[in-house]
Formats: structure tokens, sequence, C-alpha cells
């Protein structure tokens, strides 16, 4: 209670010895800094029309007040909207963007749409080496993309999700790919799982075409297979050949065997 006393007293005294200080007439007033706002609005509204005249902006208009943007109009893709509210928040002095922008374009089944961004998906970063260390789902939803899963690095993951947004009838993306950690030594182990995998003969077809390749992703030592393959014989191969490989403390096996489920 006394330390609590001479603090109460020290601050009174500090208050008492601070030097005046002026304030703007305008921020002194109980709307100050709405008035501030309003002045700075025909010069975020002239430099948002102006951005937004190029053609890949044609269907979208912004409007300002007290410097919030309101963007409405329409967008061929979802990345045409993303980098619309880009620009938007990158004029000075806005304070905060609303995104009401629409995807226009066509209007694509759920599964139909998700079995597009799978191909798409698994045949991007083809010839970059990293195709197999990449297993990222897609899950559809009213328009809605979910990407997921693991990606080998963070240039992949981005590349799956710029798919994903310029693909007409996507209305939007939600990112929630984990991208694996930077680590010398998992590089060796993928390198290592890889050989042993697709080096066995009765694996080496899944090496032929990307979108059939046994993804194998690591974290930390710790390997997770994923991907399809044609029998069980397969799946479990793939599992032995992985867990004899030096360095690796753990195998997952995500392996799902094809037509499985109907033979059920």
């Amino acid at each position: 209670m006394r330390n609590t006393a001479k603090l109460s007293t020290f601050l009174a005294a500090a208050i008492l010895a601070a030097p005046a200080f002026s304030v703007h007439p305008a921020m002194a007033a109980p709307n100050g800094q709405q008035a501030l706002t309003e002045m700075n609005d025909p010069q975020i509204q002239e430099s948002l029309t102006k951005s937004f005249s190029k053609k890949r902006y044609e269907g979208v208009q912004a409007s300002v007040e007290n410097g919030v943007v309101t963007l409405t109009g329409s967008v061929p893709n979802f990345a045409a909207k993303e980098d619309a509210d880009k620009v938007a928040h990158r004029a000075k002095k806005v304070i905060a963007v609303r995104d009401e922008i629409e995807v226009a374009g066509p209007q694509i089944p759920d599964q139909e749409l998700q079995q597009k961004l799978l191909k798409k998906i698994e045949y991007d970063r083809v010839g970059y080496g990293t195709t197999a260390f990449n297993a990222i789902s897609v899950s559809v939803e009213n328009g809605v993309v979910t990407l997921g899963g693991h990606a080998y690095g963070p240039v992949d993951k981005d590349s799956a999700v710029s798919v994903a947004s310029n693909t007409p009838g996507v209305r939007d993306v939600i990112d929630d790919i984990q991208v694996d950690p930077v680590s010398p030594m998992d590089d060796e182990i993928r390198v290592r799982v890889a050989r042993a995998v697709y080096g066995y003969p009765s694996l080496n077809k899944y090496a032929i075409d990307p979108a059939k390749t046994i993804r194998i992703s690591v974290q930390n030592g710790r390997v997770t297979l994923f991907g399809q393959v044609d029998t069980e014989a397969d799946k479990d191969t793939a599992f032995i050949r992985a867990n004899g490989v030096p360095g690796v403390f753990k195998v997952t096996n995500e392996l799902q065997v094809a037509n499985q489920q109907e033979r059920r």
C-alpha cells in the first residue's frame, strides 16, 4: 500500500509538471477524426479511379466515405477480386476496405470443379523437381475452394493458390496449405525415400504420370505418404521401402487404394 501511495503522488506531480501542447482544432472536436478523413476522401477517390481504370478492373466500382473504401461490381475470377482488394488497401490514407465485389463466370458443380482443380494442381510445378513432394488437397463447397495438405515450399503453395484463384467458377479460396519445414536433412530424406520407392520394380509405374505419383511429405524426419495406388500390395510395399530409409524417424501411410470403397 505504501508503494502504491508513493506511485500515485509521483504520477500526480509528473502530470502537473508536464509541458502544455496544442491540439489541431479538427482533432479537438468530438468528430475531429471524421473531419480529417472526410478531407482525404476526394484524394483517395481520385487515386482509386485512376487505379481501377485498367481493363482488368473494368467491372469494379469504388466509393469512399470517411476514409473507408467500398468495392462493388463484378470480376471474371477470384484472382481479380483479390487484386482489386489489394489495390484499395495500398491507396494512401485509406482506413479500411469493404470488399463487396462479386465473382462472375460460369456456375460449375462442386464435384466437377474439384476434379478440374485437382488435375491442374497435380500437374502444376512439373519440371521443377518438387512434384512428388507436394501433397495438396482440394475441397469445394458452393464454389468456395479450400486448399489443404502439404507443400514442399512457399513457391509451390503460392502456385497452387494462384491456380485455384484464376480458375473460372471459383468464388473464394481458403488457403490451409502447410509448408514443410526448410531442412537439409529432410531434403536428403526426400531424395532417399523417392529413390527407395520409385526405384522398386513394382512401384516404377508411379513415377511416370505426375498425377499418379506417390506423394512424399517430410517434416523433421517424419515421412507421410499420400496419393493413390492400384493395390493394397503397392501400398504396403511403399510403406516398407520408405520405412527402411536411413534417417527416417517414422512413416505414416496415407496412401489410398483405387476403387477400394467400391469393392467394399
